[in-house]
C-alpha cells in the first residue's frame, strides 16, 4: 500500500483556495471508478484506490493544514506504512502557477503542513509533490494562500490538479526518479535561429 496525503483546510470557507490545492489533487483522484467514498479516520477522510493490484490510501486531513501531522501518522501507524510508501501534495508559494515539483526528501520551505508532518514522522525522508501558485511581489502570504485563484487562472489550475494526480500516480507505480524525470524538467526553450547575415 502507498497512502497519498492532500493538504489543505477543512470546511467551505476554504474551499478552491489556494492552500486547499493538495485536497483538490486527492479529490480528482478519488473521482476515479478506481476509488472507493471517503470516510471520516484518523482525524481526516480516507478513501481506497484499488486497480491492477495496486492499493492506494487517499487522505485529506481535518486537522486544518498546520496540524496535518497529527492525520499522516495515525494513517502510518495504523497500516504499518513506512515513510518512505508516504506522498505528500502540498501547494507552493515560491513556484510559478501550475509548476510541478517532486521531491524526495528536504526542507519545508515555509509550508508549514509539511513542517508539522515532518514533526510528527521526525524525519524530512518523504516524497512531496509541490503545485506552484504563485506569489510574485506578495507581502501578506497567509492572506494570499487563502485567497481564491482568479478566473483568469481556472485553466492553469486545472491542468495542473491534472497533471498533479497523474504525476501522484507515476509516483506510486513507477518510483519517484520516475516521477521526477517527467515532471520536474523545465520545458526547453527553442534554439534561437541563426541570423544568416552573421555567416
Amino acid at each position: 500500500m502507498k497512502v497519498i496525503v492532500g493538504l489543505g483546510n477543512p470546511g467551505s470557507r476554504y474551499a478552491g483556495t489556494r492552500h486547499n490545492i493538495g485536497f483538490a489533487v486527492v479529490d480528482y483522484l478519488a473521482a476515479s471508478p478506481c476509488a472507493g467514498r471517503f470516510q471520516a479516520r484518523f482525524q481526516g477522510q480516507v478513501a481506497e484506490w484499488l486497480e491492477d493490484g495496486l492499493k492506494l490510501l487517499l487522505v485529506k486531513p481535518e486537522t486544518f493544514m498546520n496540524l496535518s501531522g497529527r492525520c499522516v501518522r495515525e494513517v502510518l501507524d495504523f497500516y504499518k506504512v513506512p515513510v518512505e510508501d508516504l506522498l505528500v501534495v502540498c501547494d507552493d508559494i515560491n513556484l510559478p502557477l501550475g509548476k510541478l515539483r517532486m521531491r524526495v526528501r528536504g526542507s519545508d520551505g515555509g509550508q508549514k503542513g509539511l513542517r508539522d508532518i515532518r514533526g510528527h514522522l521526525g524525519t524530512e525522508e518523504y516524497a512531496r509533490l509541490r503545485i506552484g501558485v504563485g506569489a510574485p511581489g506578495v507581502v501578506d502570504t497567509a492572506d494570499y494562500v487563502l485567497s481564491r485563484f482568479r478566473p483568469t487562472e481556472r485553466d492553469a489550475v486545472e491542468e495542473a490538479i491534472h497533471n498533479a494526480a497523474q504525476a501522484a500516480l507515476v509516483w506510486a507505480t513507477l518510483g519517484a526518479e520516475a516521477c521526477m524525470n517527467r515532471y520536474n524538467p523545465e520545458p526547453k526553450k527553442p534554439k534561437a535561429k541563426k541570423d544568416p547575415t552573421e555567416e
